[in-house]
Formats: C-alpha cells, structure tokens, sequence
C-alpha cells in the first residue's frame, strides 16, 4: 500500500484502519507459520543431505562425495608394517608325512675348490624349501555304455540300466559342486563360469548348462534347508536381518536368521511384521537381535535384544543438529562409548555381574535422557526416538542378562554381505524356482562358512547322494 491509498484509508475514519491492521495482523500470522514450515522442510532435507553411512543405516557405498571420512585409530608416528627387531612369522613347512614327493639335492663343490663325491661325510640335516604347486588338472570323461542283448525266449532287446552311483546328468557331483560354489561363494557370472571351467578344467560348458547345475543343487538341498530351518526356530538366541532383493526387476525382501552356526534365507515380498514372523514361526521362543526396524515390533521386548551400532548411527545424526538436540546425541553417544568399554572388559574377563555393575549408572543415565527427550514434540526426532526407546527399554539390556546375546546385530548384517554382493552381481531372480534355488544355496553357503566347512565338500556329498537316491546330508 502506497502513502496515498493509506490516508484515503485514514480519512475513512478509524474502523477502516482498525480493520485493515487486523487484516495485515492476519496475514503477518499466516507468514509467519509458512515461513516456520518451511523451516522445518528446509531442515528435514538438510538432515537428509548429511545422511551417511555414519549417521543413518546407509551402507558405505552410498556415501556422498562429501561424507566425512570414518573414524580411524589416531597414528601412532610409526612405519606401516613390521618394526625394527619383529622376529617375522614365515609359513610354517608341512611335516613329512604330508609331503607328496622328496627331492635330495647334493652340493657338488666347495668353496675352497674341492669336488664332493657321493661317498663324503653329511654335515648336519638338510635344509627344507618346500613348493606348492597345482598339477595338470583336466575333467575325467568316462563314457558309460549301455549294450543291448536279444532274449532267446521272447525276442525282445532290453538294454542295460545305470548303476544307482552314476548320475544321470552329463556332469559328476563334484563338477556340478564346483560350478555351484563358484557361481554361490565366489559369484563367478554364468560366462565367467563357463570360461574357468575351460581354462581350469578343460570342461565344455554353456550358461544355460550353469543354470541348469545351479537349479540341480537347489533340488538337493531341499530337505538340508527345511531341517536347517527347523534348528535355526528352535535356537535359543539369534539374529535377523533384511535386505532388498528383485525378482524379475521388481522389489522383493532377502531375510535371515543367523545362529553362531547356521544361516538361513528366505525371499519375500516385503518387509512387513508378518514376513519376520513367517521366517521364525509363530512359536519361537527365543531371543530376536535385530534393529529397531518396525516389523519387529512383534515380539516381546523382554525377548529382544535391539542393535547398539545401529542406536549410536542415530545418536550421531542428532549430534549434528542444534542446540537440544545435539546436546541429546551428544550425551548419548557418551553413555554408548562407555556401555561398549564395559562390554569389551566383559569379553575379557568374563564376569557377568560386574558387568550388570558397570551398566547400572548408564541405564539410569539413558533413561534420565530419554524422559526429557519425550517431553513436549518442539523437537520431533528426539521426541520419537526417546519415545521409541522408552517403550523397548527391556530390548537396550538383554545382552547383559542372557548368555550368547551381543549388543549388536552385526552377526547378522555380516551373514547378509555375501547375499547382497551377490544380488548386486546378478539382479536378483528371474523366477519364483530361481528364489527358492538361491535360498537353499545361500543358506548353505553361509552356514558352512560359519562352521567351517567346506561349501565344495558339502554339496558334492549333497549332489553324490542325490544321484545315488540317498537321503541328502543334513547341515545342522
């Protein structure tokens, strides 16, 4: 409004100008919350912004260009790698017994000029050096011939049948175990496959023949994954996570169960409660280490253990903000430093009740915190998570009471790295039978990396007992 329109307004009298100062008055008020809200917004997708692997659960590779680099040990001024004075530690020869062949060598001069004959006197015991080396590998073709002969009673010609250990296919189970570990463990392509096969083996294979092998082995493995599933609901602590996955392009959900010795995968169409209660059954009793992830919502709280690794990502986030709330994230990764220098001392003592002793003061300390972060929503984020804690407060403390349960989930989230890698490599699954395939192989490829077992063994015993009509050994 310009100086004349506002004594035009004057000359009208003062109900005229009492009402267009309540209706600036009304618009100054709708400025002022747009102005908050936007705000808000503009905080929101600065928060965002900062999100790194560090302060949210992003992976690493999805940082930023700009992300902080992650904490490492301060230096300590020395050289990298072995000091002064280390005593080294060469690779260890192999006893005799384990040697596949001996070669003696003979000095045939010394250095003052004489020649030794084979009669001169031995000095002391050799020298060992010993060499690993591959021989020339090539696949074995053993052609089996299946004669017919003419009945002299009936006239018919009925021909020879396969004995039970002969597969029926064109490849041994030790072939096909070898292509399935390095398509599984190693996440060798299907061409890449088909090229070491040749180079290594000297086998003739087709990308088609893979799938066909991989799809073999899932068929096997069939009875070892439902029993592996059975031992895994019936383990009295254990660790789940989940993780994209795609099916014909579309999104799907990768979960697992992971005991000290056994893995178990399964493929879903989300990450919903019910998906979590599907792969543990109904039933399960024990104890769920997890994120704070909404489906696990679902279980008792004094049945859970909830990750610290995870919680201290989240505390980072809000010491990034202002004021309150980076004073809430502050504290709070306080009390998380200190929680993890009692657990590592448990570690090394051993003794449960001072570690319950240590713990005291931070669960006073953490839920003094989360009382003042869940009064009043002026600061939403500390609001929620202060709420969100408070109401699984039995799920921060499990660790100390139950044996076997860790403060964090990582168990897990290790078990899932493989899988992830591996979708990455291959997009996923291109059909309901190719995500129950790569269930049962990722299942058994992590379990037995978990009990140290050979994943090549495994499946040519697997495989082998498949041909013979065997039952299949069991991983549990």
């Amino acid at each position: 409004m310009d100086r004349a329109e506002a004594e035009a307004i004057y000359d009208q009298g003062r109900e005229s100008v009492v009402a267009v100062l309540l209706r600036m008055d009304e618009q100054i008020q709708q400025l002022t919350k747009q102005v908050a809200k936007q705000g808000e917004q503009i905080a929101e997708l600065q928060r965002r912004l900062n999100r790194n692997s560090q302060n949210s659960s992003a992976p690493p590779s999805q940082d930023p260009p700009g992300a902080p680099e992650r904490k490492r040990p301060d230096p300590s001024g020395r050289a990298q790698g072995a000091q002064p004075g280390h005593p080294g530690r060469g690779r260890k020869l192999l006893p005799a017994e384990a040697v596949d062949r001996m070669v003696e060598h003979w000095p045939g001069r010394c250095g003052c000029g004489h020649r030794f004959a084979d009669g001169d006197e031995e000095a002391g015991r050799p020298a060992r050096h010993q060499v690993t080396e591959l021989p020339e590998i090539a696949v074995e073709v053993t052609e089996h011939r299946l004669h017919r002969r003419r009945c002299p009673d009936c006239g018919a010609a009925p021909r020879a049948e396969l004995p039970d250990e002969v597969p029926a296919g064109a490849f041994g189970p030790r072939m096909e175990a070898a292509v399935a570990t390095l398509a599984v463990r190693n996440r060798v392509s299907r061409r890449d496959t088909v090229e070491l096969a040749s180079e290594l083996f000297g086998a003739k294979l087709a990308s088609g023949t893979v799938d066909a092998i991989l799809a073999r082995a899932g068929q096997a493995l069939a009875d070892p994954y439902e029993d592996l599933l059975a031992q895994v609901r019936a383990a009295p602590a254990l660790n789940v996570d989940e993780t994209g996955w795609k099916l014909r392009g579309k999104r799907r959900t990768l979960w697992g169960a992971v005991t000290p010795k056994a893995a178990v995968f399964r493929i879903a169409p989300d990450r919903h409660e019910r998906e979590a209660i599907a792969l543990l059954g109904e039933d399960f009793e024990g104890i769920v280490g997890s994120d704070r992830w909404w489906a696990y919502r679902g279980f008792d709280p004094a049945k859970r253990q909830v990750c610290w690794s995870h919680l201290i990502r989240d505390l980072t986030a809000h010491a990034e903000g202002l004021a309150a709330q980076k004073r809430f994230g502050e504290v709070g990764l306080d009390i998380a430093r200190r929680l993890f220098v009692a657990w590592d001392d448990f570690g090394e003592r051993g003794d449960r009740r001072a570690l319950k002793r240590e713990l005291a003061p931070l669960k006073r300390e953490l839920k003094a915190l989360l009382q003042r972060g869940s009064k009043g929503r002026r600061n939403k984020l500390t609001w929620g998570i202060s709420k969100n804690l408070l109401k699984i407060w039995p799920a921060l403390w499990t660790f100390a009471e139950v044996e076997g349960v860790e403060p964090t989930n990582n168990v897990a989230e290790r078990a899932l790295r493989g899988p992830v890698i591996y979708r990455k490599l291959s997009l996923g699954s291109q059909s309901e039978r190719g995500e129950h395939t790569i269930e049962r192989l990722l299942s058994a490829s992590v379990t037995c990396r978990l009990q140290g077992r050979s994943l090549f063994a495994y499946l040519a015993d697997v495989l082998g007992a498949r041909a013979r009509g065997d039952p299949a050994p069991l991983l549990a």
